[in-house]
């Protein structure tokens, strides 16, 4: 059986993914990882992504691979250069960074993407990840995270719609969700703007399903 190391840097991560695979692949093997302290670390503004925050991914990424896990899937979707040192490491298999499937998929769309995110430092590394080819507005849903960590999750998807429709009207053509905490406000989204929309869970489902197929 495929097993799949998921490797959460926010505790809001780990339900919406797990429930996309148990949906859409519910034969693979998951294994849950959370250290709620990397994205705590991140946000106190220590010392960044440097080489002790890259050895701590590699830590969690040699512990998963000990496990027999086939594929890694990192949640968090503000610690690119991390991850990038950890697929290096194990690159006999895939190691996917949570945003790198979605990216691929907005690029391809060719149209004006709309980034939300609700956690601002993944609009402090994210944004450089898109090809410079395409064209990218981005808006942070503030006090977001804030709203679902107390259990306001109707005023969460409230905040993250709210900041979608800003970059519809700018001009955005189609709209992604820079979080795997942000996916469960897809039909919010939806409905404020008429606008495809795009989630980091269901883009790297769909792409991890393909690595390992291939």
């Amino acid at each position: 059986m495929t097993r799949i190391a998921l490797i959460h840097a926010l505790a809001h991560s780990v339900a919406p993914i797990n429930a996309a695979l148990m949906r859409d692949w519910p034969h693979c093997q998951r294994m849950n990882l959370l250290d709620d302290s990397l994205s705590a670390d991140l946000a106190a503004g220590g010392g960044g992504l440097d080489a002790a925050m890259t050895a701590r991914f590699i830590a969690l990424s040699d512990y998963a691979v000990s496990t027999g896990a086939d594929a890694i899937l990192f949640t968090c979707s503000a610690f690119g250069p991390c991850i990038e040192a950890a697929a290096r490491r194990h690159a006999d298999r895939p190691v996917l960074k949570p945003n790198e499937a979605m990216i691929d998929d907005a690029v391809a769309s060719g149209k004006r993407v709309g980034l939300v995110a609700s956690f601002a430092p993944t609009l402090a590394s994210m944004p450089a990840e898109f090809p410079s080819s395409c064209a990218l507005d981005t808006e942070l849903a503030e006090a977001a995270m804030a709203a679902l960590d107390r259990g306001d999750a109707e005023g969460h998807d409230r905040l993250v719609a709210d900041a979608a429709q800003r970059l519809a009207e700018r001009g955005a053509g189609l709209i992604a969700l820079a979080q795997f905490s942000m996916a469960r406000a897809r039909p919010a989204v939806e409905a404020r703007c008429g606008l495809p929309v795009l989630t980091t869970v269901d883009s790297a489902v769909q792409a991890l399903r393909r690595r390992l197929a291939a």
